[in-house]
Formats: C-alpha cells, sequence, structure tokens
C-alpha cells in the first residue's frame, strides 16, 4: 500500500499486549499495514501466533510471546524477549485488560486482585521498565488503552474502573516522568463489539444511550492508535483520547 508519511511506521518495533484479539488485534493489523515489525503478546500462544502470521503475511517480522501481563516476572520475560528479537521497542501499547462483572459486596479477594493486576499493575510494569529503556535510548511512545469506565459509574465492576482510573493517573504522571524523550497517552475506549460483546444483552446493544446510538466496531480504534503513535503528534502528551461515541 502506499504510505501516508504521516503514517508511515516502517521499520518501528510496536509490542501490543492483548494483542491476539479484539481492539489488540486491530492495532497490529494496522500497525503492520504501515510497515511496522511486532511483538504480540497475550496468554495464548497459539492465537498469537496466528496473528504474528498475519504479519509477516504484510512483510513484517512479528515475535509471538505468550505472557499473562498481571504478573511482574511475564512482563519481564516479555520484555526481555521483545528486546533479544529486536533491540529495541519504539512504540508500547498497553492493551491487555478484564472487567469482569461482579457485585461489590461478593467479590473475592483473588479476583480484585487478578483485575487490578491487569489492568494497572502490568502496565506500570511495562511502562515503566521500557520507558526507561526508551528514554535511554533516545525517545519512544507509550498508548495505554484505558476505558470510560474510569470516568462514570460503573455498578458491578467498581474494581475494573478503578484500576482504569489508576491508568489514566499512570499516564498522565509518567508523561511527565519520562519527558521530553517519552511521549506517553491513553485512549479512553468506549463500549466495543469485541469477543466480550457476544455475552451482552442484545436489548442493551439496541438502546445504547450514546450520542452515536451504537456501540463501536473494532477497527474503529486503529485511527486514535496510530494518530498517538505517529511522530507527526510529536507534541501530544499526557493526553487522554476518548473514543467512545460521545458517551457521558
Amino acid at each position: 500500500m502506499s504510505l501516508d508519511p504521516l503514517f508511515d511506521f516502517t521499520g518501528k518495533v510496536v509490542l501490543v499486549t492483548g494483542g491476539s484479539r479484539g481492539l489488540g488485534h486491530e492495532m497490529v493489523k494496522a500497525f503492520a499495514a504501515r510497515g511496522a515489525h511486532l511483538v504480540i503478546a497475550s496468554r495464548k500462544l497459539d492465537n498469537c501466533e496466528k496473528a504474528a502470521a498475519q504479519v509477516r503475511a504484510l512483510g513484517g517480522r512479528a515475535l509471538a510471546v505468550s505472557a499473562h501481563v498481571g504478573k511482574w516476572p511475564e512482563c519481564d520475560a516479555l520484555i526481555e524477549s521483545a528486546y533479544d528479537e529486536f533491540g529495541r521497542v519504539d512504540i508500547l501499547v498497553n492493551n491487555a485488560g478484564m472487567s469482569p462483572a461482579s457485585r461489590s459486596h461478593e467479590m473475592p479477594e483473588s479476583l480484585f486482585d487478578s483485575v487490578l493486576n491487569l489492568n494497572f499493575k502490568g502496565p506500570f510494569r511495562l511502562a515503566t521498565q521500557i520507558g526507561h529503556r526508551m528514554s535511554c535510548a533516545g525517545g519512544g511512545c507509550i498508548i495505554n488503552v484505558s476505558s470510560t469506565g474510569a470516568l462514570m459509574a460503573l455498578p458491578q465492576a467498581v474494581a475494573y474502573g478503578a484500576a482504569k482510573a489508576a491508568l489514566n493517573a499512570m499516564t498522565v504522571s509518567l508523561s511527565r516522568e519520562y519527558a521530553p524523550k517519552v511521549r506517553v497517552n491513553a485512549i479512553s475506549a468506549g463500549p466495543f463489539l469485541t469477543d466480550i460483546a457476544k455475552s451482552w444483552d442484545p436489548a442493551a446493544l439496541e438502546r445504547m444511550p450514546l450520542p452515536l446510538g451504537r456501540a463501536g466496531n473494532p477497527p474503529e480504534i486503529v485511527t486514535a492508535a496510530l494518530m498517538l503513535a505517529s511522530p507527526a503528534s510529536s507534541f501530544t502528551t499526557g493526553a487522554l483520547l476518548r473514543v467512545d461515541g460521545g458517551q457521558r
């Protein structure tokens, strides 16, 4: 394809967690189509390998890594695998997450820990360790995939909303800590029709209380990620970009 110079990622190394499906997979395909090499991480290696094969078919290099990014030792192993393969990471997309529904007073500690670990603890480890390396190497870009659940009432998913609110705060603070060499931004995603939507009430999908009147289609996340990652967005850091159909 003919590449727009504003969105040319030729030779860039992009690490995407949760990159084998959903919004992460859409971002993987978009970066690969624009010349990037990809590190694709999720818990299921087979799914990562399938996504990696798509990247290679587009002419890029790809590394598939099985990693539970809610666990710091696995985050560290993922980082080492990426640097061993490519020598650097130019763009980190912290996309992996989980949002199980649970009545707050019934939520077991183990589930609470899992939600906080995957949505905040792991992204913190990856962003800080890779962000430091980026800063020492001259620059880079980090994109944290957050949620409108951090900005509005989210009954029965309180821990998830709190974790994403922490992710938002982390984004702003790290954008200052690693400035001026590393830009750190967040995408605040609304409801998207990924695999998780299969469990949603069909009637609720028909009456989405959004100005656009519907949930998002996964490819609609792509332009936000490309814009924040583009070197042309060199004056954008510490931003929270809402991609939520106008949800308030």
